[in-house]
This record gives structure tokens, C-alpha cells and sequence, in this order.
């Protein structure tokens, strides 16, 4: 592969990148635990957490390598941002190497524990004995 269509085939991957690199320096910058960013609206109206409550927190707190802490406001999306970061570099080496990307497909049993852990996360982290997965 030329350089010019290296240079080309690789800048949706870094255009992401510098997206990702754009919202990390504000939630480093305009702390969410001390900033008022946007309330979960389910939060809002029912007093529970969400499976995606405390993803802004734990986002923020990766920008700043407290991985403890990030995994206190939300441990699923700490993974998600491993698995992202992971599809990201995958994504970035097909497009360098001019390979396509070849990702694992979910197949229906795989799609019904995802939902299933993601509805024990939800319903454990609403009962006194799943404090420690709600956000703080």
C-alpha cells in the first residue's frame, strides 16, 4: 500500500481517535463529579440506577488512571471502554495493513447472556448488597 492511500484508508480510525482524545480532555478538564453534565433521565424519574449510570464518573476517572474509582461508578462501562479501545486498534491495524476487519460475530445465545448480565448488573447494584457497583 502507498503512503498517500495509507495516509487516506487511516483517517476515519484517527478521526475517531481524535474525537475520543477531544472528550477525554473534557471530562479530565470539567470534572463530573464536581460538574453538572446532563442527569440519567431514568435516574431522574425512578430513583434507580441504570446499567449506565455512572459511566460519565467512571469515564472521568480513567482520564485520570484511577481505575478503583471508574470501576466504583460503573465496572460495565470501565470493560466497554477496554472492548472499544481493543475494536479501535483492531480497526486501526486492518485499515494499516489494507486486511479487512474481521470482528467475532454475536450469535443469539451470546446476545441473551450479554442482556442477562447486564439485567443481574441492574438489579444488583438497586439492592443493599450491590452498593458496591452503584455509582458514588
Amino acid at each position: 500500500m502507498t503512503a498517500p492511500t495509507r495516509s487516506r484508508s487511516i483517517a476515519a480510525p484517527l478521526g475517531v481517535a481524535a474525537a475520543a482524545v477531544g472528550g477525554a480532555v473534557l471530562l479530565h478538564v470539567r470534572d463530573p463529579r464536581t460538574s453538572a453534565y446532563l442527569p440519567c433521565p431514568f435516574h431522574a424519574l425512578t430513583g434507580l440506577w441504570c446499567p449506565g449510570c455512572g459511566t460519565t464518573r467512571a469515564l472521568g476517572d480513567l482520564t485520570r488512571g484511577d481505575i478503583a474509582a471508574a470501576a466504583s461508578s460503573n465496572v460495565v462501562a470501565v470493560v466497554l471502554a477496554v472492548g472499544a479501545f481493543a475494536v479501535w486498534a483492531l480497526w486501526l491495524r486492518a485499515r494499516w495493513t489494507g486486511h479487512p476487519l474481521e470482528l467475532p460475530r454475536f450469535n443469539r445465545p451470546t446476545v441473551i447472556v450479554l442482556i442477562a448480565v447486564l439485567t443481574v448488573f441492574t438489579v444488583v447494584r438497586n439492592t443493599p448488597w450491590g452498593t458496591a457497583i452503584a455509582p458514588t
